[in-house]
């Protein structure tokens, strides 16, 4: 028995179930500090103690013993060193394992065409990232005059699965998985404190990654590419806003002031407020005219909200670039206008999980495991299905 393993796999449970180490226990009939000692790999239990943890948990006794499957093809940056690392990575691959497993009991596999898209990133990448995010937008299906409604929904219908994990920090916005380990996949840190913009954002940035650096999927590496960041966040500032259209909303609030003009344009887009001032900024040739357009957004904030907005940190002035700096976009700061947890919201999952359910594949506790959501939730989610 892998004391390793079977920690890993009781606090992810733990957590799927919604458990505090005194429920658990409690659940399981042992003391609170035994239990700890498990969880902490700091003693190995006794075979009816696992099988009393199983049962508290409401999965099998191999299920809590079984080894976490493992990513190798993943890119996954942070501005720092995360404690957490790690266990996102086991957390993901567990998802996409179950994931997978799902697609092939329903013989539900969504097919993908991403080597050949690479390779047309590949060739038009010659003429700018503007010109990569054109030529996506349009195998997505999407016009140079339309808006991106539904990144989720948009990326999984074409073989992309989006998936959430909740870190409390701005230093990692979301990783990503090449085909070889059940991709490709786009994860993104939907933790409360970071805008629903930044979702949507990181999502796209993502899929970059994706066309763009496969290179570059290797699990050991963390280490920040500056240039790979930079064109990912260009990627995905004009696949969410491509020129065309961008410019004639902008042309249409030229009487509002600044601070409305910008509040109206990111909502049509779907976006961050930074997003939006950058590309406002762009086609300003001078350095002190990009600087002032910030200042004076921040400044109206101010005055409206009586509280500070979070401004880039660019010791050299914001500039034509600033967008595009790593640094800027993990400053998260409020969103004025901002959006909910509702406009980022993936639901293949769902649907392969109420599809199981339905037919008999999964029981009710395995999907409550493979959605991350507590067994009473899934109880009242079943219900909801018949209604």
């Amino acid at each position: 028995m892998s004391l390793e393993i079977l920690s890993s796999n009781l606090l992810r449970l733990r957590h799927v179930r919604g458990l505090s180490q005194d429920k658990l226990a409690v659940a399981a009939n042992i003391s609170r500090v035994a239990y700890i000692h498990i969880e902490k790999r700091q003693a190995e239990p006794r075979p009816d103690t696992v099988r009393a943890l199983a049962k508290a948990l409401q999965v099998r006794v191999p299920d809590l013993l079984a080894d976490a499957p493992s990513l190798k093809r993943v890119r996954f940056r942070s501005l720092k060193r995360l404690k957490r690392r790690d266990q996102v990575l086991v957390e993901v691959a567990q998802k996409l394992r179950d994931f997978v497993d799902l697609e092939v009991r329903l013989s539900a596999t969504h097919k993908n065409d991403f080597d050949r898209l690479r390779g047309l990133a590949a060739e038009s990448k010659a003429s700018g990232i503007p010109a990569v995010a054109a030529t996506m937008r349009a195998h997505f299906e999407l016009t140079d005059r339309e808006p991106v409604h539904d990144i989720c929904g948009l990326l999984e219908h074409r073989g992309v699965k989006v998936l959430s994990v909740n870190m409390a920090t701005d230093a990692f916005l979301g990783l990503s998985v090449a085909e070889e380990d059940g991709g490709p996949a786009v994860v993104v840190n939907t933790w409360e404190r970071l805008p629903v913009e930044h979702w949507i954002f990181s999502a796209t940035h993502e899929l970059a990654h994706l066309l763009l650096h496969l290179q570059a999927y290797q699990v050991d590496e963390e280490l920040v590419d500056i240039e790979q960041e930079r064109e990912a966040d260009a990627f995905a500032s004009h696949f969410l806003m491509p020129d065309p259209v961008f410019r004639r909303e902008w042309d249409d609030t030229a009487g509002l002031p600044l601070f409305d003009r910008v509040l109206k344009v990111k909502r049509v887009f779907r976006v961050s407020w930074r997003t939006v001032l950058y590309r406002v900024a762009e086609s300003l040739p001078d350095p002190n005219q990009r600087k002032r357009l910030w200042i004076q957004f921040s400044n109206a904030y101010q005055q409206r909200n009586r509280k500070v907005l979070l401004k880039m940190d660019e010791p050299d002035g914001i500039d034509a670039g600033a967008y595009r700096a790593l640094s800027d976009l993990h400053k998260a700061g409020p969103e004025p206008a901002g959006m909910d947890r509702h406009d980022f919201q993936g639901d293949r999952l769902w649907r392969l999980v109420r599809q199981a359910i339905t037919e008999g594949q999964i029981t009710l506790a395995r999907g409550a495991e493979i959605l991350g959501i507590k067994l009473g939730d899934m109880r009242e989610l079943a219900e909801s299905w018949a209604r």
